[in-house]
């Protein structure tokens, strides 16, 4: 959609593009008040810490490190809740003894 508009063609590599190509996509982006790159992290930042401040399900999801859009937790989840922790004392189920 940006190359459409700057009238770039979409099959130039990036380090291919001229001086006056990047000018045009900075032009863009500026005049159009898109955010790139480290904008956009601090804005998404941002809004997690005003989710933890205010105090939503969300926020404390965000605290706790666990899934915040309702994925069952009992198992899997191992991405957001990290590796296993082992609990002293607890060994493997024995069967049923005969």
């Amino acid at each position: 959609k940006i190359l459409a508009a700057t009238g770039i063609n979409p099959d130039t590599r990036v380090k291919d593009l001229t001086e006056a190509e990047e000018a045009k996509l900075r032009e863009y982006i500026t005049s159009n008040g898109l955010q790139v790159e480290g904008d956009l992290r601090r804005q998404v930042q941002l809004n997690i810490k005003r989710l933890v401040e205010i105090g939503s399900y969300r926020g404390r999801r965000h605290r706790t490190n666990l899934p915040m859009r309702g994925q069952r937790t009992r198992t899997n989840a191992r991405t957001r809740k990290g590796t296993k922790k082992t609990v002293a004392g607890r060994g493997k189920k024995r069967g049923a003894r005969k």
